[in-house]
């Protein structure tokens, strides 16, 4: 991950602002512009309308943020979409079967949101401090200020700022073993894509690629009680080079599928 720093201008949040500073192990700035920095070329902001990553100086693209309250996420809940029609066959969704869902690589969370729309719960765990902070206080801001529907979808979600190599391989014992596994895990950057915005490029560079990804599937495939599935560039080559049982392809991604045993007819968390 690269350098960056975090920025509070909103007085209420200082707390959670410093303890995201110090797991990130990173200096702390109070009332500071972004614009006006040259260095370093990425902020963690926290400011009234919420927490984003934004990039430094005049001429930065748009902040990355959380939200399930408008934009592309609440747009498939509210008209559906080709892609949780895929996820949700991916996962093994039907009218009688919702799954269990650990998401080891939650992300921004979109994906596992998708899951909760279609009926899943859904356990988020990830490791970045700095994308958990994003991550949750999405959540925060989607409970606070969510419909009806909504509300009750955001309850079948859960996040922990968890390693999710130590917890494939150590599940604590009070935790119901999950029936899918989801790994979404980030991969090496090929450079700028036309088909990538400029936020999350930055995005990606700051975070980083998910070296470890051949240990989660390893120790993912030995827990899921049913299948686990990894989400991959259409053309990237298998994970771990362990051929899936089956393949699910779009437009530029696609879900590889690894089976332990047949999902029952009927299956609610």
């Amino acid at each position: 991950m690269v350098n960056t720093l975090v920025i509070v201008n909103d007085s209420t949040r200082r707390a959670e602002a410093a303890a995201a500073a110090r797991a990130l192990g990173c200096e702390l700035l109070i009332e500071a512009d972004p614009r006006e920095l040259r260095e370093p070329e990425f902020v963690l902001l926290f400011a009234t309308d919420g927490v984003s990553l934004q990039q430094t100086g005049r001429k930065a693209p748009g902040p990355v943020k959380v939200d399930f309250l408008s934009g592309a996420v609440n747009h498939r809940r509210l008209f559906g979409g080709g892609k949780g029609q895929m996820i949700a066959k991916a996962v093994g969704v039907k009218a009688r079967v919702k799954p269990r869902v650990l998401d080891a690589t939650a992300g921004l969370g979109r994906d596992a949101f998708v899951l909760a729309t279609l009926g899943c719960h859904v356990s988020m765990l990830e490791r970045s401090p700095l994308v958990w902070a994003l991550l949750n206080d999405g959540l925060q801001r989607a409970q606070m200020d969510a419909d009806a529907e909504l509300a009750e979808i955001i309850t079948r979600l859960s996040l922990s700022s968890t390693d999710a190599r130590d917890y494939l391989q150590a599940p604590p014992a009070d935790v119901m073993t999950p029936d899918v596994i989801y790994l979404d895990p980030m991969f090496p950057s090929r450079g700028k894509s036309a088909d990538v915005k400029k936020e999350m490029q930055a995005f990606h560079q700051v975070v980083g690629a998910d070296t470890d990804a051949t240990d989660l599937l390893e120790a993912a495939r030995a827990l899921a009680n049913y299948r686990v599935v990894v989400k991959r560039p259409r053309k990237a080559p298998d994970l771990a080079d362990a051929e899936p049982n089956y393949r699910l392809e779009g437009k530029s991604s696609r879900f590889d599928v690894y089976t332990r045993q047949k999902l029952p007819d009927e299956l609610n968390p």
